[in-house]
């Protein structure tokens, strides 16, 4: 199934521990064995290195459907089904969304040995019927295009990228008083536009919630997909780099809204999408166009984000290390697949941050177990003067929108509105 959630890098880190564990109540010291163990803990190290760049096209189910009442969803009971606030439901393979509200109550079954439930509002079903079963639970609250999903006015356009033809979203924004649609459109000349970068192993669907507002603000959006995304042209290599390759396409998204009339633009990104705009700032000649920057969940810095996954899933220290450093070695290309090391200093903004130059406001959940909030605490504590951190008390990985929608569209807002 597709999966609606972005930079789950949880899920190489799971593999590559239940194979290390593996490996490490059998292996013993000495010997033959000591250097199979040895040859043994190469390959894992290797296996967790590829996960992280590899596009993932299907991705487990999380949660389990167990009842539909009316307006009502009864979920089996655990930490995810239960977190507050709004989210998306895929199921049937992917083949139907629907959107779940908050949390009304947790049901203890009578029967001995029952599941332990929880019950969400349901807020309607976009396609297909929902039914019991397995499904999976997403920071996506809506589905479709922007026109679908949400009633906005769009056109689907195409970007020119080295690596091919980019579908992309055009969002128009709120006509003014008495304006009709080809005054709307004629009035984008000139504007600020925005440019919205989704995270890694998502689509364009996951800056739909972003929409609305930038509709509302009168700011044109353009939502492009990039290399390796379901429906968009591979790199070379047909592997992620992170952030170190996807910026290009986004300079191609730039540049089209500038050759579309855009004055200047402001970028928005989520998780890897926070990598692929910083290293368009610190990268791409149409740098000086950009305004301002938005960015949800943002990967400020590689190596953290891989030593937390490696730790929370009980990988080895050393391996996950192992594996860390062998994205950046001369070995990488045969060893992982990629088009050249991946520079992991240059994608870290943390260390670099002196050489920020443009206002960022940075949302980040605090219980975000995917990419920690620490290094974006760091980055505000050391450039006070250009970037703004808003932390989201109970928000997992880029849910801060989810959790409350209305600060987040209130703060984005006004960030925005300074920059405009």
């Amino acid at each position: 199934m597709s999966t609606p959630s972005a930079d789950d890098v949880a899920a190489a880190a799971l593999r590559a521990a239940a194979v290390t564990r593996a490996v490490a109540r059998s292996a013993v010291v000495g010997g033959a064995v000591g250097l199979a163990a040895s040859a043994a803990a190469s390959a894992l190290a290797t296996h967790f290195a590829r996960r992280v760049v590899t596009p993932e096209r299907v991705r487990p189910d999380d949660v389990h459907v167990l009842a539909v009442e009316d307006d009502r969803v009864v979920l089996a009971a655990d930490d995810l089904s239960s977190a507050p606030g709004r989210y998306g439901l895929w199921t049937d393979g992917g083949a139907v969304h629907s959107r779940l509200g908050d949390v009304l109550g947790v049901e203890v079954p009578v029967r001995r040995g029952g599941r332990r439930a929880v019950v969400r509002r349901l807020l309607g079903t976009d396609a297909g019927v929902l039914r019991p079963g397995p499904g999976r639970l997403s920071g996506w609250f809506h589905a479709g295009d922007p026109g679908r999903a949400l009633g906005l006015p769009f056109d689907d356009v195409v970007i020119s990228s080295p690596v091919g033809e980019l579908p992309a979203w055009l969002v128009h924004p709120a006509p003014g008083d008495g304006a009709h649609d080809g005054a709307e459109r004629s009035s984008e000349q000139g504007r600020v536009w925005a440019v919205l970068v989704h995270g890694r192993g998502g689509t364009r669907e996951e800056c739909l919630r972003a929409l609305p507002l930038l509709h509302r603000l009168g700011v044109p959006a353009l939502v492009p997909s990039y290399r390796n995304d379901p429906d968009a042209p591979g790199s070379p290599s047909g592997r992620y780099g992170l952030g170190d390759t996807e910026w290009v396409d986004v300079e191609a998204a730039v540049l089209h809204a500038l050759d579309a009339g855009a004055r200047d633009v402001v970028l928005l990104g989520w998780s890897m999408g926070g990598a692929i705009v910083l290293s368009h700032l610190s990268r791409s000649w149409t740098a000086d166009r950009v305004r301002a920057v938005v960015l949800d969940g943002p990967v400020l810095d590689w190596r953290t984000v891989l030593d937390h996954q490696a730790r929370l899933h009980r990988v080895p220290r050393p391996l996950g290390r192992a594996g860390t450093a062998l994205m950046g070695s001369p070995l990488a290309r045969a060893a992982l697949g990629v088009e050249a090391p991946l520079d992991l200093d240059r994608l870290d903004w943390v260390a670099r941050a002196e050489e920020l130059r443009v206002p960022l406001l940075l949302l980040h959940g605090e219980a975000d177990a995917v990419v920690p909030v620490g290094p974006s605490r760091r980055l505000a504590g050391s450039r006070p003067d250009l970037v703004t951190l808003l932390e989201f008390p109970g928000a997992g990985h880029c849910r801060e929108w989810n959790t409350d929608p209305d600060r987040w569209e209130r703060e984005v807002a006004r960030f925005l509105l300074e920059h405009l």
